[in-house]
Formats: C-alpha cells, sequence, structure tokens
C-alpha cells in the first residue's frame, strides 16, 4: 500500500482489514510502527495485536463502523506500544455484507495523537483572539485564511480571503506590509514587531499604527506553502512614544536659543506637521524687549503673533494682534472647545506671556483629551523657557546700554583724524563683552586711539571696562608716551586683581565656603570667580598730524592695520607686550609715519577670529578687504560696515569692535617754530613774531590774548627753566601755543594772597584760554594752551 502520495499522513499507521478482523494490507508506517514486516501481517486477526483494550472498544463481532478509541499494541520487538485508534467503513461494504466488508484502521501513537490534538486547539484559539489579527497568505500573497480582527475600525472588508493588502488598505501602506512579507517568504527569516502603519482606503487618515509579525509556511517536504503574519495593534503605545518625543522635542526647540522670535520660531515647527497642521505663537509685546507684561485696565492682554509654522496656504499671518483675558481666551470665537484645535496659555511665574494655538485639518484625527494634556505640558515647560529668555533679554539690553554709554560717538573728527566705529555684541549666554575704544584729543592737535577687550562677558565686564576706559582717559591727560601710558594701566589692573581676589575671600567666609569648610569640596571650581576677575587687553596709539608720525604701544592686543592712499595695506610693526595685569615685563613703542590720508584700523580678537583659533588668516583677511573698500575710497562708516560684512551677531564667538581713522596732516604754512635767546628783553619779539603770524594767518583778533600767554609762559620758561627755550604755534581746529623749556619741573597755578606780588600768571592764562596743560619731553617739557577759533 503506497502511502508517499498523501505526505500529511506521514507518521499515521493504516491497516486494511476484512470483516471478519483479518488483515488484508497495511502502510509502510504500520509496518513501522508495529516493527512487523507486511508479508507477516497479512491474515493475521488484528485482534491479535491487541494486549489491552481501552473501555470503549466494541464486543467480538461488533460493528467497528464507527469506533474510535485507545488500545495497547505490542510490537514485533516486544514492547506494548499505546495507539489512537480509529476504524473506518470503505465504501461499497454495506453492513449486512459482512464478509464482503472492508475496513481501514488508522491508528497513531498516543503522543502524536496529543501533539496534534494540542496543535488543532491551539490554531483554533488563535484565530478566535480578538487582541491579535491573524492572516494566512499564500505565496502570491492574497489572504487565504484570517480572524475578523485583522484591522478593527472602518474600511476593512468584512470577506477579505481571496483579497490582497492593497485591496482595501493605502497603497503606500500596503506596499510598505507586503514588501516585509516577501522577505519572509525569500529568506525563511522571521519578522518580529515590524511598525508598519495601516490606513485604509475609505478612511485616510491618521490610521492605526500595528505590530508586523510574520513567519513563513512549509509543507512537509519543504515546499512554501504561503506566509502567516500577526497584526497587533499598538497605536496608543506608539502615539505615547510620540507625544514622549514631541515634549522633548519641544523643550529642545525652546531651549535652544536665549532669542525670543528664534525660540518661538522653533517651538512652532517642532510641532508641525507631526502634532499640527498650522502651529502659531502669540506673545505679548513687552516681551520682545524683555519687560514683563502688564495687562490692560479691562484686564486683558494685547498679544502679537511672533511665529507660525504650516503649509503656506493656512498658516496665519505674522504680525496680527489680539486682546486676550488671563486664561488666553479671545471671548469670541476661542478654539479651545473645538476637537481639531487646541490653545494653551503660556504661563510662568503666575504671569500670561502669551499662548500657543494648533491646528489640524478635519481629514485628519481629532485632538484627544491625552493631546491636550501633553500640550498644557508643553505650554509650562514653553512659558519657563521664553521667561528665562525674556530675563535675558532684559540684562542683555542693559549690558548694551551700559556699554554703548560708555563709549564715544560712532563717527567723530578732530584736527588729527576723522573716525567711524563698528561695535558688534556677542549673543551668548554670558552676555555681551568687555570691548571698547576710546578717541581722546591730545594737546598740540594730536590724538590718542584706544582699543580694548575685557576678561569676561555681561554686566560686570561692561562696569570694567569703564573703569580702564576712565583711567586711560586720566591717564592721556598727563601725555604720557603709549608704551609709559601702558606700564601705568598694568599697575592699575594688577591692584584691581588683588582688591578682587580680597573681595573674594571675605566673601567665600562670610558664605561658609572658604577653604577648610566642610561644606566645600576641594576640587571644586568656584563658580563665581569670573565677576570678581580683572584682565584683558589694550592698544593705545597716538597720532601727531604735524609730524604724520603714529606711535603704538600693545599690551596684549593685535597689531593696528593700515591701508595706505595708493592701495595697499599692512600690518603696523608693533611688538605686544604681556596682556593687562600680567606685569613684570616692559611694553615696546613703534614709530611709524603715515602719509595723509590713510586709514588706520584698529580692532579686537572677534573680528579676526573665525571660531577656528586662525587668527593669522583673520589677519590676512582683513588686510584684503581693507585694500578693497580703500580702493573704493568710501566714507568712513560705509568703510566698517564693509570690513565687517558676514559677520552676524548670532554666530559671534566674541564681541567685535572695529574703530577706523582717516589721518590727516596740518601743513607747514600752519605752524611757526621760533628758538628764544635767555634774555627778558627776547619776550617783546616774541610778542612781535607772534602777532605777525596770526595776521597773516587772519586771526589778528587773538593777538592780543596770544601776547599775553605767550609773555608769561617764555617770562617763566626764561627765568625757572633754562634753556633752550623754543615756542611754536600750531594752527588746527584750535590755535595751540606751546613753550618747550629744559626743565622737568611741571608748573602749579596756586591761588595768590592779596599781598603776594607776584603768582597770578598761570591763572590768568588758564582765564585767557580755554585749556591748558604741561607735558614732559625727552630735553625737558611743554606747556601748551589752546584758544579757540574765530568762526
Amino acid at each position: 500500500m503506497d502511502d508517499s502520495r498523501f505526505p500529511f499522513l506521514d507518521g499515521v499507521a493504516g491497516v486494511l482489514v476484512d470483516g471478519s478482523g483479518l488483515v488484508l494490507d497495511c502502510t509502510a508506517a504500520a509496518e513501522q510502527l508495529l516493527v512487523v514486516p507486511v508479508r507477516a501481517l497479512r491474515g493475521r486477526k488484528l485482534r491479535d495485536l491487541v494486549v489491552e483494550r481501552g473501555e470503549t472498544l466494541p464486543p467480538e463481532g461488533g460493528n467497528p463502523s464507527s469506533w474510535a478509541g485507545r488500545v495497547t499494541v505490542r510490537t514485533g520487538d516486544g514492547r506494548p506500544v499505546p495507539l489512537e485508534v480509529r476504524v473506518l467503513t470503505l465504501r461499497g461494504a454495506a453492513p449486512e455484507q459482512r464478509d464482503e466488508a472492508r475496513y481501514m484502521v488508522i491508528g497513531a501513537p498516543a503522543q502524536e495523537a496529543d501533539r496534534w490534538r494540542q496543535d488543532q486547539a491551539f490554531t483554533r484559539e488563535l484565530f478566535l483572539q480578538d487582541r491579535v489579527g491573524l492572516a494566512v497568505f499564500d505565496t502570491d500573497l492574497r489572504i487565504v485564511r484570517t480572524n475578523t480582527h485583522l484591522l478593527p475600525y472602518t474600511g476593512v472588508p468584512s470577506t477579505l480571503p481571496g483579497r490582497r493588502l492593497a485591496d482595501f488598505l493605502q497603497p503606500e501602506d500596503a506596499a510598505a506590509m507586503e514588501v516585509h512579507l516577501r522577505e519572509v517568504l525569500a529568506t525563511g527569516q522571521p519578522l518580529a514587531f515590524g511598525e508598519e502603519l495601516a490606513r485604509t482606503l475609505v478612511d485616510p487618515r491618521s490610521g492605526r499604527m500595528m505590530a508586523l509579525s510574520a513567519f513563513r509556511l512549509q509543507a512537509t517536504d519543504g515546499t512554501v506553502i504561503g506566509v502567516t503574519a500577526l497584526f497587533t495593534d499598538i497605536t496608543e503605545q506608539y502615539r505615547s512614544r510620540r507625544r514622549l518625543a514631541l515634549l522633548h522635542r519641544v523643550t529642545a526647540a525652546a531651549a535652544h536659543s536665549l532669542s525670543i522670535l528664534d525660540s518661538a520660531q522653533q517651538i512652532a515647527d517642532a510641532l508641525v506637521p507631526d502634532f499640527a497642521e498650522v502651529a502659531a505663537v502669540e506673545l505679548a509685546t513687552p516681551i520682545s524687549t524683555g519687560e514683563e507684561p502688564v495687562p490692560g485696565p479691562d484686564g486683558r492682554l494685547l498679544l502679537r503673533r511672533v511665529a507660525v509654522a504650516g503649509p503656506p496656504g493656512s498658516r496665519p499671518a505674522i504680525g496680527e494682534t489680539v486682546l486676550v483675558d488671563e486664561e488666553g481666551r479671545t471671548g469670541l470665537s476661542d478654539p479651545a472647545g473645538q476637537t481639531w484645535a487646541i490653545t494653551a496659555p503660556l504661563v510662568a511665574r503666575r504671569v500670561l506671556l502669551g499662548r500657543i494655538t494648533l491646528r489640524r485639518e478635519r481629514r485628519q484625527d481629532r485632538y484627544e483629551a491625552e493631546d491636550r494634556a501633553l500640550m498644557r505640558e508643553i505650554a509650562g515647560r514653553v512659558a519657563l523657557a521664553l521667561d528665562n529668555a525674556r530675563r535675558y533679554t532684559r540684562e542683555h539690553r542693559a549690558a548694551i546700554g551700559l556699554q554703548r554709554s560708555l563709549l564715544p560717538p560712532a563717527v567723530r573728527s578732530v584736527a588729527a583724524v576723522s573716525t567711524a566705529s563698528v561695535y558688534l555684541p556677542t549673543d551668548t549666554v554670558g552676555g555681551v563683552g568687555g570691548d571698547w575704544f576710546d578717541v581722546i584729543p591730545l594737546s598740540s592737535a594730536r590724538v590718542a586711539l584706544v582699543v580694548g577687550d575685557v576678561t569676561g562677558h555681561g554686566l560686570h565686564a561692561s562696569a570694567t571696562m569703564g573703569r580702564l576706559r576712565t583711567a586711560v582717559r586720566t591717564l592721556a591727560d598727563l601725555d604720557l608716551e603709549p608704551d609709559e601710558l601702558l606700564v601705568h594701566l598694568d599697575d592699575l589692573v594688577a591692584q584691581l586683581l588683588v582688591e578682587s581676589a580680597l573681595v573674594a575671600d571675605v566673601d567665600a567666609e562670610s558664605s561658609g565656603t572658604g577653604e577648610g569648610h566642610p561644606g566645600r569640596d576641594a576640587g571644586s571650581q568656584d563658580e563665581t570667580a569670573e565677576p570678581g576677575s580683572f584682565g584683558g587687553t589694550c592698544l593705545y596709539a597716538v597720532y601727531d598730524p604735524v609730524s604724520r608720525v603714529c606711535t603704538v604701544a600693545s599690551a596684549g592686543h593685535p597689531p593696528p592695520a593700515v591701508a595706505y592712499p595708493d592701495g595697499s595695506a599692512e600690518m603696523l610693526p608693533v611688538s605686544p607686550g604681556p596682556p593687562l595685569g600680567v606685569g613684570g615685563l616692559p611694553f615696546e613703542s613703534a614709530r611709524v609715519e603715515l602719509p595723509e590720508g590713510s586709514m588706520l584700523a584698529l580692532y579686537t580678537d572677534g573680528l579676526i577670529e573665525r571660531g577656528d583659533g586662525d587668527i593669522d588668516a583673520g589677519m590676512v583677511e582683513l588686510l584684503h578687504r581693507l585694500r578693497g573698500v580703500r580702493g573704493l575710497d568710501c566714507p568712513l562708516p560705509e568703510a566698517g560696515e564693509r570690513l565687517i560684512a558676514g559677520l552676524p551677531p548670532t554666530r559671534l564667538r566674541d564681541d567685535v569692535t572695529l574703530l577706523l581713522a582717516r589721518t590727516k596732516a596740518v601743513p607747514p604754512a600752519d605752524t611757526a617754530v621760533w628758538t628764544v635767546e635767555l634774555d627778558p628783553a627776547a619776550v617783546a619779539r616774541v610778542r612781535e613774531d607772534a602777532t605777525a603770524v596770526l595776521t597773516s594767518w587772519g586771526l589778528a583778533e587773538l593777538a592780543f590774548t596770544t601776547e599775553l600767554v605767550l609773555s608769561e609762559l617764555v617770562t617763566n620758561a626764561i627765568r625757572y627753566g633754562g634753556g633752550p627755550v623754543v615756542v611754536r604755534l600750531i594752527r588746527a581746529d584750535t590755535l595751540t601755543c606751546e613753550v618747550s623749556d629744559g626743565s622737568a619741573t611741571q608748573p602749579r597755578m596756586r591761588r595768590a594772597r592779596l599781598t603776594d606780588e607776584g603768582g597770578r600768571g598761570l591763572y590768568l592764562v588758564a582765564q585767557l584760554t580755554s585749556r591748558w596743560g604741561s607735558r614732559y619731553t625727552a630735553s625737558g617739557k611743554t606747556i601748551w594752551t589752546e584758544q579757540e577759533l574765530p568762526h
């Protein structure tokens, strides 16, 4: 009996018997199970093989056509084997024709029968599950069998066998699932919990998220006959993960920048398109300037839309305003009650800052209670971030305002130079830096150009910058040489450092965090060290329009650049000394003669640093730009804008300060110099010569005052100073009178008593002139006065 055509009967023994119970034939599986060859079985009574009969075994001679049960048979090698047996009546044998009847007795080991029964129960119960969708596909991915919970929502046909996924799912969703199923069919590698979106053709909204698992089906001979897929609806878990990810993404977007407008746009972009079709952020007007919003007399607050995100055709316009109550509602047609819209107020520290409005199209899912709870959590975090940005904006504006108030005018013109400046504050968390510059008129038509950079950022750096700028102006009033001035400035910074350290120690002891205190970690760093720190760099240059000589000294600062009238540019050969506050090393001055019309560029390191620390490359780029703007011969303000082009403040690592100065020259005809003999009689000749020069310059109305000033100064120089005595007149934006002698003793103005015969000379000089002073020279000193020119 050949059973190879029925592979599904593999392991099942079949014995053919006649009506009297004699074995006529058997299958190969019966030979293997009973361990008896077919020739030995033929002609034997089937009941002779049975050792133990079950209770349901029919009596001898009964009709076995409907009998099934368990028996124990003894095999050819003497082993008892429990069998599950079923007797089948073959067609054509009537019960009354027992001698001609034929029966097929099918038996299998009891363990195998139990396993088949378990497999059958497992398969039946699996197709009855209501939490797992089950589908069997053939090799063409057509559904062969499925339970009724494959996709439990609108749009799935009631009859699925014979259909493909694309018959009821969106094409892209069906294609994505079929890719996984074909891979399982081709490789035999099972798929476990692959997440795929399932949207039907009838309801193409957000759909359901399915966890797809699949395994290949094979026949006993290894032939691939299909694939089984299990679909688990994980929409709620998926949405929970998405909500949590959205919360993290929006929180990160809110903290992305300390710029309020930039943060608002980042927040709106983070909410679209995963959570909303359109998002709008509306903030109170004072927020952008760092102020706290205050409701009007009616208790309502004016909001302005500052950021939107969504498709261009459906998002609202930026800049529109709306009045809301303390809950962020308009009182007219607020969308908070709509299932496709959410409005969440932004409240931080019990202050309403604004609101966020979200809207979905009606083709999408409605907002659920979980979505509204999520939006309340998002609004709380966003409000805190925006309030922090508002506070930072207020402090940042205060620091910039303080810094700008301490700086000179951006554009200025004096006798020696015309200047223009550009200042770009950085937008770092620490606030603006301590960059500063100054243009200080000196005696004899000279000018001092200063640029510096204070350590640190924020209000402390601005305050320190103001102290150093005041110190430089005070030292410049003494007409010191640049290198000598930097020595005094360095000493001042060193003293400030010592005082700062003492104050820090006192503060640490008073707060209980000093050295040796049990609550202080020896390896930790003091986070408040920067507000008490001093130091920085400074460049000091003096330009004389008479000699056209520029003298420069540097305390750790980059050298100035100069663009010459012929279009060439170079860095001045300055040897930078140590930064301010280091001490112990001298400073060197460099003297360079500049043609009239040269353009000096003094700057801080923020201009030449490009984020990679390559300052040399930044200097080369600056020279290249200088050659370009000098060739255009554009005005200084425009030249400054061209030099800093491409440096947006949001990407600056440090403040950028640029001071441009175009040099002027005093013509030789506007200068007169005499050497005076050490004879009191020479004073009269000085007065005569000065009057003649002033008359030729058209300044005859200043002759009388000038004669009185020169008489007093020359007489004092001859009497107390010693030779040589030199007189110089300079006509620039003022009339300067200089008297130089060989004495290093500085004159001192005092109030003479009524009985004194002298001591009133310098007092008279001070009353007759607009400004006067004295400076040291290499051979003595020079006393100078200035008089305003007549209009």
